[in-house]
């Protein structure tokens, strides 16, 4: 490959940012279930059997990076992905690591 085609430094330190975020079970379970529908902090909390106030810390992170978006719906609030490309890694990481490998 040739230099000129590489990507910029400063963007794959934005990439990594992103990864380093994503890099958690927690927040990786309510990716692959937004990826799906809409979900409320409470579902998404009740899913990970974790407290909402900690499922609202992750999807904080996860929308600062640029990931998620809120919707309010009435008094509701849910959670919908973005980026188009979560859901291109999400099939990565469900091929590498959804089925049982052999060591």
């Amino acid at each position: 490959m040739a230099i000129d085609t590489l990507i910029d430094l400063s963007r794959l330190a934005q990439a990594a940012e992103c990864l380093k975020i994503l890099a958690h079970p927690h927040r990786l379970r309510m990716v692959e279930m937004l990826l799906a529908s809409r979900y409320s902090v409470g579902e998404l909390a009740e899913a990970c059997g974790i407290p909402s106030n900690i499922a609202s810390g992750h999807l904080r992170l996860m929308q600062r990076c640029g990931l998620l978006a809120p919707e309010r719906d009435g008094r509701n609030v849910f959670y919908r992905i973005t980026d188009p490309c979560v859901g291109k890694l999400m099939k990565c990481i469900r091929e590498r690591f959804a089925t049982a490998r052999g060591a």
